[in-house]
């Protein structure tokens, strides 16, 4: 039976794909450049791979070592969460956290089993409201953390995702192909709603607002229902929407960042846990990324693939 690999090794693998470095990953395990080099040494023979190549005075992963992170990062994790559910001493309260419903459906449910798991005795609490109502939420006290769309004019929040945000109609109608434009939009402080209504403007893109709700079900089921055109970050795609290009008259729009925003609430400990929990877990999920050219869609293949490319315009969403 082949030995099983050694968690210390694969930490101090960990410390050095995100800092890119031998010696700052010493610093962070606190050990010795030499012993940290001995560690990879001894998991590259028990991998029989190289896991690092030279870039400059950066190690890169190779391939080998991509493939190794993300199984390095899941048995750290699950580690972690053995420990914490055999803990006497583990975290224990309330805490309150807040999301957009655009980025609920996709990300909750990771987040919330991950964080369950490993502090069965931390009560959470899950308000959907949009970013503007939950940045007010966090600076009067009522929630400990919230996952917000990030404005780097605003600031507040720490970014932890990358999303496209992408135009979007349904598969079965052609209501993009209208002379003025019908829409479906947050309301009118929402920034994709900003950053959509300026693209079409630049472009003298006739258009009318003919939705506005904060809620992505009403603005899902404008643009299902063929009564609208819609923009969404890639997460918020649903299956029988259709991506729209440049082929359709619809230029690129600029990604958006997800980011964190905490509360001055108390219960630091908590609250690190969490952010902690989803930073990652958004770090290892991969959204719906790249439909085949028959048009089918495996969601689920896709989803955990974190090799998953991006979805390309023209393509539909079949099916979860």
């Amino acid at each position: 039976m082949a030995a099983p690999l050694d968690l210390d090794q694969l930490s101090t693998f960990i410390a050095i794909a995100d800092t890119g470095s031998f010696t700052r990953a010493a610093e962070e395990v606190h050990r010795t450049q030499s012993a940290v080099s001995m560690q990879m040494r001894r998991l590259e023979e028990r991998i029989g791979k190289a896991l690092f190549q030279k870039d400059g005075r950066t190690n890169r992963l190779t391939e080998e070592g991509e493939r190794l992170l993300t199984y390095a990062r899941r048995m750290l994790r699950l580690n972690r969460e053995t420990l914490a559910a055999f803990d006497d001493a583990s975290l224990e309260g309330h805490i309150r956290i807040g999301t957009p419903d655009d980025y609920a459906d996709r990300f909750l449910p990771e987040i919330m089993a991950r964080f369950s798991r490993s502090n069965p005795r931390v009560e959470l609490s899950v308000a959907c409201e949009p970013t503007t109502n939950l940045v007010e939420h966090i600076r009067r006290g009522n929630l400990d953390l919230a996952l917000v769309t990030h404005d780097d004019s605003k600031g507040g929040s720490e970014p932890v995702r990358r999303e496209p945000v992408l135009w979007v109609s349904s598969a079965n109608h052609t209501v993009h192909e209208r002379e003025v434009l019908p829409m479906a939009f947050g309301r009118p402080n929402c920034l994709w709603r900003r950053t959509a209504c300026a693209a079409l403007e630049e472009d003298g893109r006739q258009y009318r607002v003919l939705f506005t709700s904060f809620s992505a079900t009403v603005i899902a089921t404008a643009v299902l229902s063929g009564l609208a055109v819609s923009v969404l970050p890639e997460c918020a795609l649903r299956p029988g929407m259709r991506v729209l290009g440049e082929a359709d008259g619809f230029k690129p729009l600029p990604d958006c960042h997800i980011g964190l925003m905490r509360g001055h609430t108390g219960q630091v400990e908590i609250i690190d846990a969490l952010a902690r929990h989803i930073s990652e877990s958004l770090d290892n999920l991969s959204v719906p990324a790249f439909i085949e050219e028959t048009g089918s869609f495996d969601f689920q293949s896709a989803f955990l693939n974190p090799r998953g490319k991006r979805l390309r315009p023209g393509h539909v969403m079949n099916g979860w």
